[in-house]
């Protein structure tokens, strides 16, 4: 058995591929983080400027909504390298874990800003109507009745944003970015080790199955409330 195993993942250095599991694992908390806390308010202005809502502003809804159409249009391999020279002027690099996550960042943010956005659409009017007929100004309005209501469909689109990043994460390999790509495409790529590429497929395959899982739960966990 032992023979057998030497023989089918003889290439495979356990060590490293914990290094690479742990590195994909902070480039996507991370880049998720700044997602969410980059993506959230903008699409709350996005719901709130869109026509017959509360700050009803059509030039400002067209201009911010342009800016999000554009970022989520560029595919993410086109921008991690357009983002090279911006990247190396914030972080100093556009390498390893650090260098991935501006790029990761902007194609997170506007994505997981679109899925707010239709989240908020769905609340009830009646339960907005009703929270001014009482009397609340519009952050009352916001942190009272729209975030709460729409709080399972905004950690649904956090677990959508999470899963994207994962393979925006691997993708990020193609330029050094670290993690589980960069082993896949250097190691089972470039140097023809498929039991490589195997296994980071595979742990890719679970963190998605364990993040869905988990997103699922809570979703499930806020909507009886």
């Amino acid at each position: 058995m032992e023979a057998l195993m030497e023989t089918l993942m003889g290439n495979v250095d356990w060590a490293e591929i914990g290094w690479a599991s742990w590195d994909t694992l902070v480039m996507v908390g991370m880049s998720l983080l700044f997602s969410v806390l980059i993506g959230l308010p903008i699409g709350v202005l996005l719901f709130l400027t869109g026509k017959r809502q509360l700050l009803e502003q059509p030039v400002a809804y067209a201009v911010l909504s342009f800016i999000v159409n554009v970022l989520r249009s560029v595919p993410f391999i086109i921008l991690l390298i357009v983002m090279i020279p911006f990247t190396v002027m914030l972080i100093g690099t556009s390498l390893g874990v650090a260098g991935a996550i501006p790029p990761l960042v902007a194609g997170g943010a506007p994505f997981f800003a679109r899925l707010v956005e239709t989240s908020l659409r769905e609340v009830d009017r009646g339960i907005i109507e009703a929270t001014q007929a009482m009397g609340a100004n519009v952050r009352q309005i916001i942190f009272g009745a729209l975030l709460p209501e729409a709080l399972p469909g905004i950690i649904a689109g956090i677990t959508v944003t999470a899963i994207t990043l994962v393979s925006y994460a691997a993708m990020s390999g193609v330029i050094g970015g670290g993690g589980l790509g960069d082993l896949a495409i250097r190691f089972g790529y470039q140097r023809f080790q498929t039991d490589v590429m195997v296994i980071t497929v595979a742990l890719l395959v679970i963190f998605v199955q364990v993040l869905q899982m988990a997103g699922d739960r809570l979703v499930l966990h806020f909507s009886r409330k």
